[in-house]
C-alpha cells in the first residue's frame, strides 16, 4: 500500500511539472549581484539584478555570513535602498570583516542563487558628490583677477572622525567646448583659476575620492559668465619663453660651430715634444748625414 501511495505522489508531481513546462513555467533564472557601495564606511547597500521569473511570481532574499562564521543572516532592510536592494545600517556594518553575500530567487518551480560576492566595507567606499559648489570672480587690487571655486565635503561622509581622507578633482570648460580642463585639488576645498577666456560662460563640476574606494559621481553643474573685460588667458608668457629658448639654442650652436677648433684646442691642447736642457736638436739634424758617411 505504501509503495502504491508513493508512486501516486510521484506520478502527480510529474503531471504537475509537465503541465507547468507546457505553460511556459520554469524555475527562476539566476540573479546577479551588481555591486555594493558604502558612502562612508558606516553603512552600505547592495544591488542585484533579477533573472527570468520563469512565468511565476518570484521572491528574492539576500543572505550573508561573515568570514570565519557559520551563522547565516538575512538582509536587515529591503526598503531603504529601493527595489532589488539590501541596506545595512550601522548596527549591521562592520569594517575589516569580509561579508559573503548571496541573492536567492524562489518560485513554485524551484530555487536559483547568485554567485557569492565577497565584500570588505573598507574597499567599497564611494562617497556622495561634494556639496554647495560655489563660483565667484575675484578682482584683487594688487593681483590678477581669478575664478574662486569652493565646495563642502559630501554630507554623508564623516571625515572629521579621521576614518579616511578625501581628495578632490575639479573640471571646467566653456559651455560650447567639448573637452574638460581637469584640476586636482588634493585635500583642499577651494581652488583659484587664473586662466580663463573672456566673454565665455563656464561650466564647473567637482567630485571626490577616499583613500580607499572609488570616485564619486560628478556634482551637478554650476556655471558663471566671464565678463568681456576679463584678462585674456595668459599664453603670451609661454610663447615668449619658447621663442627666447629657441634663440639661445641657435646662438649656442652657432658659437660652437664657429669656434669649434679653438674650443677643441682648449679642451685637448697638443702634447709638447721632449726637450733636454742644453741640447740643440738642429745640431743633431745637421750632424746625422756626416756620421753616416764616416761609418761607411
Amino acid at each position: 500500500m505504501k509503495e502504491n501511495a508513493a508512486s501516486r505522489v510521484v506520478y502527480i508531481l510529474l503531471l504537475f511539472l509537465n503541465a507547468s513546462l507546457l505553460n511556459g513555467q520554469s524555475p527562476p533564472g539566476k540573479p546577479k549581484i551588481i555591486k555594493c557601495r558604502s558612502p562612508g564606511k558606516e553603512t552600505f547597500t547592495c544591488w542585484w539584478e533579477p533573472g527570468a521569473d520563469g512565468g511565476l511570481p518570484t521572491n528574492y532574499t539576500l543572505t550573508y555570513h561573515k568570514e570565519g562564521e557559520t551563522l547565516i543572516h538575512e538582509c536587515p532592510d529591503y526598503k531603504t535602498g529601493g527595489p532589488n536592494t539590501c541596506y545595512f545600517s550601522k548596527k549591521h556594518t562592520s569594517i575589516w570583516k569580509i561579508y559573503i553575500i548571496t541573492v536567492n530567487a524562489i518560485n513554485q518551480m524551484g530555487v536559483s542563487s547568485s554567485d557569492p560576492l565577497y565584500v570588505d566595507v573598507t574597499y567599497i567606499v564611494e562617497p556622495e558628490p561634494p556639496a554647495n559648489l560655489t563660483l565667484e570672480l575675484k578682482h584683487p587690487e594688487d593681483r590678477k583677477p581669478y575664478l574662486w571655486i569652493r565646495w563642502f565635503p559630501p554630507t554623508l561622509t564623516d571625515i572629521k572622525s579621521g576614518w579616511f581622507m578625501i581628495q578632490y578633482e575639479i573640471r571646467l570648460k566653456p559651455e560650447k567646448a567639448t573637452d574638460w580642463e581637469i584640476h586636482f585639488a588634493a585635500k583642499q576645498t577651494q581652488l583659484k583659476i587664473f586662466s580663463l577666456y573672456p566673454g565665455q560662460k563656464y561650466l564647473v563640476q567637482v567630485r571626490c575620492k577616499p583613500d580607499h574606494g572609488y570616485w564619486s559621481e560628478w556634482s551637478p553643474e554650476s556655471s558663471i559668465q566671464i565678463p568681456n573685460d576679463f584678462p585674456v588667458k595668459d599664453t603670451t608668457m609661454w610663447i615668449f619663453v619658447a621663442v627666447l629658448s629657441a634663440v639661445i639654442c641657435l646662438i649656442m650652436v652657432w658659437a660652437v660651430a664657429l669656434k669649434g677648433y679653438s674650443m677643441m684646442t682648449c679642451i685637448l691642447p697638443p702634447v709638447p715634444g721632449p726637450k733636454i736642457k742644453g741640447f740643440d736638436i738642429h745640431l743633431l739634424e745637421i750632424s746625422q748625414p756626416s756620421r753616416l758617411v764616416s761609418m761607411f
